[in-house]
């Protein structure tokens, strides 16, 4: 009989189903990294979110046979060393296509039109005040006729696609960095950044994306534009961006990953001084979590455990 471990249930909010064939279920609402080993002891399949499962965990649990990610990405997981042990690891896909590419657009409306600059106005009673009807202390720019970037061009990044095009945006699919051949339907990295009104990202956090928008980058962009990013933090210098916000490399930034989650309190990221910044906004890692999106998730999380049982594994990674 199958041992299932969750490590991390207090990390989804859905009706998780018990697997269809017998099996025993152990469920964490929530593991340390000094945890991971002895609850996954005897486990045969583990399901794990943000909790690294690495090399030596792998090597101190030699029945584990599936890792079963309650996310689509998957640097939670030493994937070579689950290759050279043969243990099956399964992500899910395609859950947060609606809730991401919503995300994004909220964001890249609510900075576009100075939202939280004309909030802080009425607060202070900057229209109460007023000699007339409206204001014009914050411009407001239209998503209709701007170019939209993307870095990442999968389901999520075609979602965000989707709806620019219906608000009247030319979209830009960018091609790998140093890339020396351009792909049909793709344009040149170096191009995106220096035509993009906005720049989005959707490409998964790897040896090769950790960093991929820096300094260079950051100031190869235009100084009106936006930097979205609703994947992952290490794939911007944060250094570099706050710098770029606080010294107009680029107009505005939209984040919901950054690179420690939850933050420490002196995080560079949740500085009061940055959080204060009308072109800055950052929230904690939900643009994935809408209830609708969560219950897909927990159904696909689900049936990728019964395929591996049934010998037929879906959404590999390993």
């Amino acid at each position: 009989m199958p041992r299932i471990v969750q490590l991390e249930s207090g990390s989804l909010i859905a009706d998780i189903r018990r697997p269809a064939f017998a099996h025993e279920w152990v469920e964490y609402p929530a593991t340390l990294p000094e945890q991971v080993v002895e609850r996954l002891a005897g486990a045969d399949i583990a399901i794990n979110n943000k909790v690294m499962i690495d090399a030596a965990a792998i090597a101190a649990l030699p029945e584990l046979k599936m890792i079963a990610v309650m996310a689509t990405g998957t640097n939670s997981v030493d994937l070579d060393a689950c290759r050279a042990r043969g243990i099956i690891v399964s992500n899910i896909r395609g859950y947060a296509v609606n809730t991401v590419p919503e995300h994004v657009m909220a964001l890249l409306l609510a900075l576009s039109r100075n939202l939280v600059a004309w909030r802080e106005t009425l607060l202070a009673g900057g229209w109460q005040r007023a000699d007339q009807f409206c204001l014009f202390d914050h411009p407001i720019r239209d998503l209709h006729g701007a170019t939209l970037g993307l870095i990442g061009c999968g389901t999520l990044g075609n979602g965000v696609a989707r709806l620019a095009e219906a608000f009247g945006m030319r979209v830009l699919r960018a091609e790998r960095k140093g890339a020396t051949v351009v792909r049909s339907g793709y344009t040149a990295f170096e191009t995106v950044l220096a035509e993009s009104d906005a720049i989005s990202l959707h490409c998964p956090l790897t040896a090769e994306t950790l960093s991929l928008i820096g300094e260079a980058e950051l100031r190869a962009m235009k100084p009106s534009a936006l930097l979205i990013n609703t994947a992952r933090g290490g794939i911007v210098d944060e250094a570099a961006l706050i710098r770029a916000l606080k010294e107009g490399w680029i107009a505005g930034a939209g984040f919901d990953a950054i690179t420690a989650e939850p933050p420490p309190a002196d995080h560079p990221m949740v500085d009061p001084a940055l959080l204060a910044l009308p072109n800055f906004l950052l929230t904690p890692h939900v643009a994935w979590s809408s209830r609708p999106a969560m219950q897909t998730l927990a159904d696909q999380l689900i049936a990728n455990i019964e395929a591996f049982v049934a010998g037929a594994p879906q959404n590999r990674v390993a």
